[in-house]
């Protein structure tokens, strides 16, 4: 998984799909890109809710959110040469936004499915793990997260919140 293109703010800037692909720049991070990724869902999923939007639209908004995180992620994957590079985090905000969408609207809900998606997302239990490994594509990159979110909302809706 090595490019000879390190991207950087110059890289992002040349194309919409890699600043989107890239999280608009958390993907930056140079340690835990992914969970920078993923705490770019928080504010934006709080704004939302306090422009008043529910949290069923929220979710609803996640599925062009990620037919766009597909485009992105195809697009930046096949300028850097690698399927699924640390720094594109798309798919960890679209995930996150799901998660949030269905968590309690509480700071330990959100807390709770914050720990729980990242936890299945970089333990990859099966079959998440499987799917990030056999399917490609920016699809492959999206829909890796989807299934990790799927667990944490699950595992969040038997914790006592």
């Amino acid at each position: 998984m090595t490019t000879l293109l390190k991207p950087d703010w110059a890289f992002l800037r040349r194309h919409p799909a890699h600043f989107i692909a890239f999280g608009f720049g958390s993907g930056l991070a140079r340690k835990a890109p992914g969970t920078w990724g993923t705490l770019v869902a928080l504010p934006l999923a709080a704004l939302w809710l306090w422009a008043g939007l529910s949290a069923n639209l929220l979710l609803v908004a996640c599925l062009p959110l990620f037919l766009l995180g597909c485009w992105a992620c195809e697009v930046t994957g096949r300028a850097l040469g690698v399927h699924d590079y640390g720094g594109i985090v798309i798919d960890e905000v679209v995930a996150m936004l799901a998660v949030l969408a269905l968590a309690p609207p509480t700071w330990t809900g959100w807390l709770a499915a914050f720990v729980l998606f990242r936890l299945f997302d970089i333990a990859k239990p099966w079959p998440i793990r499987w799917v990030d490994a056999k399917v490609h594509g920016g699809f492959g990159v999206m829909v890796d997260d989807v299934l990790a979110a799927v667990m944490a909302v699950i595992v969040l809706r038997l914790l006592p919140l």
